[in-house]
């Protein structure tokens, strides 16, 4: 919600104007030195913003990014760390020091922006306070610490402040608050800022954004927030606040965006909702709400993005939200919704995201859903809906991604999957049974597929090679067989197809494990190798070190046999290395347990002999175990012959 660069150009085109225009007289005495002793206390300045700073030169006339009025007096320092030239393009720079005490000794300033230095330290002078006739204060994406000094409750002048992005602490001064009646934009996000929400923030009568998110405010939301009858953006999200929504905050008629999410808000949704008629972005999530959602909410006109996802939300879905014309995206999964789908959200004719998952909804779901032509991604896992088929009225849907994991669904794959146009599909934790259909290789969309936990039974049909574009496959906990040469040897479509993940354990395959995986363009980039579980037999191929990318590689309980390869060590992203309960006999090669970024290793119910080598991970001694050959830390020590 934080202002962007460009707005903020946008809002200073009054001050832009105001510096081409020459004054009258030289530049003030005390303003020059205020600016030199800021110059001073800058320790670096890669991008010369200071250079055409000099004891020689007029600060009103020749000192970039200062303006004078006519009688001589700085009005604008802007020096940001974001540069724009003429031709529009943004330079990205910085700038390491201190703020100086002295600018507050410019007591005609108007504005000053120092954003975006990203390296300014210490604290906010004192001194500010002494800016009178300050209108915009822009400190914001710096390393500033400290408190906000009570001194800046004199700012009665003051129009937009933005101190977001720091390392600011303690309090925000209640006297600070009450005073600033002229404020129309606040960013404080993004520092340590704690205690409560002053409750004279309800004194920002003018205030159209307020910008609290990402510090440590506890308490409660005051409830003078409903004073704020000008608000349109409202963010507290990322915070400790507790207690309920207030039941004023029905009073911000012109509100747009209200995030609230991921704090520790307890009770109901209050019905007073209704009254935020121009809300546009609502989210509620990550939170303790409770109750049932009101029935008023179906009031909220304009509403487009609905999120109360990770509460606890009870009783049914209230049939007015199919009110909700305007609604492109519902997000009110993980929580105790009960009862059915209303049929009056056949009325969402705009949804594109309708997430209901986790809840305790059931019932048949309404057909006319069927008619909802812009959903995009349909999510109803883990909802007791005991569907037992995919109903046939899913195929006249044109989603991207539908998920029902664990919704009751049994016997084979429906066919029309061939034709739909589906790119991520999760049927996992159902009871689905049969062969995987060579039809699959029809899916050539597919990005992600899930099938995981149910009982499929046959090999990997030579079709699957056609999902060029699949990037994670999880089909553990079923009992597919054969050998995986058709899964590493897919085709690809560059850049895309690569996989990031796949997950194979507790199934049927055999092996061995293919000598040249690592050669297979299919798994160039892939991240995690989960293979446990499964009858392979043979070595573990050596080639699996040129999986530059690979974090997680598990072959567990998986009949491998031979050494544990040297080359392993080549994949130097390798964080997790589970090899347990095999047959892998000789040493641990020292290269492999001295991986940079290993953080889980488990090589115990093997064969493996000789000296552990010395390793800087922490690793325990169960993860050595029952390999009577292992001896040295954290082992007992080797014996000496």
């Amino acid at each position: 919600m934080e202002i962007s660069w460009h707005t903020k150009t946008f809002s200073l085109l009054f001050f832009f104007i105001l510096s081409t225009l020459a004054p009258s007289k030289a530049c003030h005495p005390v303003d020059k030195e205020a600016l030199l002793d800021f110059k001073h206390k800058i320790t670096d300045d890669p991008s010369k913003l200071l250079l055409s700073w000099t004891v020689s030169s007029d600060c009103c006339t020749s000192w970039e990014g200062v303006a004078c009025d006519a009688s001589g007096r700085v009005v604008n320092v802007s020096r940001p760390g974001l540069v724009s030239d003429n031709n529009d393009f943004i330079e990205d720079t910085y700038m390491s020091g201190t703020l100086s005490p002295s600018l507050g000794n410019l007591s005609s300033l108007q504005l000053l922006d120092l954003s975006n230095l990203k390296d300014l330290k210490g604290p906010i002078p004192q001194e500010l306070g002494k800016l009178s006739k300050l209108t915009h204060l822009f400190l914001d994406t710096n390393k500033l610490t400290g408190s906000i000094p009570i001194t800046l409750r004199y700012f009665s002048q003051l129009k937009k402040i933005y101190l977001s992005d720091n390392f600011l602490s303690g309090i925000v001064p209640p006297s600070v608050m009450k005073s600033w009646t002229s404020v129309s934009e606040l960013g404080l996000s993004g520092n340590a800022l704690s205690g409560p929400i002053p409750p004279t923030i309800g004194k920002l009568v003018m205030v159209t954004k307020l910008d609290l998110h990402e510090n440590n405010f506890t308490g409660s939301i005051p409830t003078s927030i409903g004073n704020l009858k000008n608000l349109k953006y409202l963010d507290l999200s990322e915070n400790q606040i507790t207690g309920s929504i207030p039941q004023s905050i029905g009073g911000l008629a012109v509100l747009e965006l209200l995030y609230v999410n991921q704090n520790y808000l307890t009770g109901r949704i209050p019905s007073s909702i209704s009254g935020l008629s121009s809300m546009i972005f609502c989210r509620l999530s990550e939170n303790k709400l409770s109750g049932s959602l009101p029935p008023s909410i179906g009031l909220l006109s304009k509403i487009q993005r609905l999120i109360l996802e990770n509460n606890k939300l009870t009783g049914k879905l209230p049939a007015t939200v199919g009110r909700l014309t305007t609604l492109t995206d519902i997000f009110f999964s993980n929580n105790y919704f009960t009862g059915k789908i209303p049929s009056s959200f056949v009325n969402l004719l705009n949804l594109q995201t309708l997430d209901l998952s986790r809840n305790r909804l059931s019932g048949q779901l309404p057909p006319q859903l069927a008619k909802l032509k812009s959903l995009q991604a349909l999510d109803l896992s883990y909802n007791p809906l005991g569907l037992v088929r995919i109903p046939d009225w899913f195929q006249e849907l044109r989603v991207f991604q539908l998920i029902l994991a664990k919704t009751g669904i049994e016997g084979e794959l429906p066919r029309w999957l061939a034709s739909s146009s589906i790119s991520e599909l999760d049927l996992s934790s159902n009871a689905l049974t049969g062969k995987l259909p060579r039809w699959i290789g029809n899916m050539t969309r597919l990005s992600f597929l899930n099938l995981s936990n149910n009982g499929f039974h046959s090999s990997i049909p030579v079709e699957f090679n056609n999902l060029s574009l699949l990037m994670d496959l999880d089909i553990h906990s079923n009992k597919f067989s054969g050998r995986l040469n058709v899964i590493f040897s897919k085709e690809v479509q560059d850049p895309l197809g690569h996989f990031n993940s796949i997950d194979l354990s507790s199934n049927m395959f055999t092996g061995p494990v293919d000598d040249d995986i690592g050669d297979r363009p299919a798994m160039a980039s892939i991240s995690s190798l989960i293979l446990s579980d499964n009858t392979f037999r043979g070595p573990l191929p050596k080639s699996v070190g040129k999986l530059r990318e690979l974090q997680v590689l598990k072959l567990v309980n998986s009949g491998l046999s031979g050494t544990i390869p040297v080359e392993l060590g080549d994949a130097k992203e390798l964080s997790t290395i589970l090899l347990s309960k095999n047959k892998l006999t000789g040493a641990i090669p020292e290269i492999v347990l001295n991986l940079k970024e290993l953080k889980q290793f488990d090589v115990s119910s093997n064969k493996l002999r000789g000296r552990i080598p010395p390793h800087k991970a922490i690793i325990p001694a169960s993860a050595f175990k029952n390999n009577p050959g292992l001896c040295g830390p954290p082992l007992p020590p080797c014996k000496r012959i």
